[in-house]
C-alpha cells in the first residue's frame, strides 16, 4: 500500500478514472439510446451531456494519476508496487491525449 499522500492520491485517481470509464458507456446504453454521437467534442457534450462529462473526467483522473505517481516516485520515493501501476497506467491516457494534439486525425 501506498505511504505517501501523493501515492494515495494517484491509486485513488486510477480507481476513478476506471470508474468513471465504467459509466460512460452504460450512460450511452441507458440514457442516449436514440440520441446520436456529435461529430465533434462540443457537439456531443451538448447532445449527451452525462456522457462527454464522465468520460472527460476519467482523462483528467487516468492523467492526474499520471502526474501525482511520477511525482510521488520521484520527489516522495514512494516505492509501492500499485503506486507504479496506477502511474503506468495513467502514462495511457496521458500518452492519447499528446498524440491527439500532435497528430490530429
Amino acid at each position: 500500500m501506498p505511504k505517501t499522500k501523493l501515492g494515495k492520491w494517484s491509486l485513488t485517481l486510477i480507481l476513478a478514472m476506471f470508474a468513471l470509464f465504467f459509466i460512460g458507456p452504460f450512460l450511452a446504453d441507458f440514457l442516449y439510446e436514440s440520441v446520436p454521437a456529435g461529430d465533434s467534442l462540443f457537439e456531443d457534450i451538448v447532445s449527451r451531456p452525462a456522457l462527454a462529462i464522465s468520460m472527460l473526467l476519467g482523462f483528467g483522473a487516468g492523467v492526474s494519476a499520471f502526474v501525482t505517481g511520477l511525482i510521488s516516485i520521484f520527489k516522495h520515493q514512494e516505492r509501492a508496487v500499485l503506486v507504479f501501476v496506477s502511474t503506468l497506467v495513467g502514462a495511457a491516457p496521458t500518452i492519447y491525449l499528446i498524440a491527439e494534439f500532435l497528430l490530429p486525425d
